[in-house]
């Protein structure tokens, strides 16, 4: 990939396009998603890292229009706005504890991230976008989901399908209908310690 320091969503050093590619948009194609892409996309989450290999993610989905309007109730304002056109509406939780000794994993948040990412690059290999968003209310997610929350922990709602132009999305939500820039890597990396 070229290196282009004029251009803030161009990398600071040579890596892989599909990381460059991916971003979340708000404007999506209310077309419904084969079989094959929904199982494609849970199958590279399936393939991602985790502590002991205890895979503590879980993705409970909405296809359907009455499950798609129940998860919709739990997203915060904004973002019902624009996931209501939205194919496949998903939340990401992570079980708090280890299946093979019942204690705590601390880690099951950082493997539910990996399991996430794995998921949003494989959906813009598909020619799909993924947008995580936090703005859910917990409270309504357990209960729309029946979901323990002794045992398990919603990190993300998630939207996916294909991209649409901003022009259907509310005005004040399509003038952010852009990829993102990031922060100058010196901004999150330390060499040796960290001051």
């Amino acid at each position: 990939m070229t290196i282009d320091r004029s251009n803030p969503r161009s990398p600071e050093a040579d890596i892989d396009s599909m990381f460059i590619d991916r971003w979340s948009p708000r404007a999506f194609d209310p077309t419904p998603l084969t079989d094959d892409q929904i199982e494609s996309l849970f199958e590279a989450a399936r393939w991602s890292p985790s502590c002991y290999n205890a895979q503590p993610w879980l993705f409970v989905y909405a296809v359907t229009a009455e499950d798609r309007s129940r998860f919709l109730s739990a997203l915060v304002e904004g973002n019902q706005a624009w996931c209501r056109r939205v194919p496949l509406l998903m939340f990401l939780l992570c079980r708090r504890n280890f299946t093979h000794n019942g204690k705590e994993n601390r880690h099951a948040p950082f493997d539910a991230g990996a399991a996430w990412m794995a998921m949003a690059l494989q959906a813009r290999r598909l020619g799909l976008h993924a947008h995580a968003m936090a703005g859910f209310s917990r409270e309504a997610a357990y209960e729309i989901l029946d979901v323990p929350d002794d045992q398990y922990d919603i990190m993300a709602a998630i939207a996916v399908g294909r991209r649409a132009e901003p022009g259907v999305l509310p005005e004040a939500v399509a003038a952010k209908e852009l990829p993102n820039n990031r922060k100058p890597r010196q901004d999150m990396v330390r060499e040796g310690r960290f001051s």
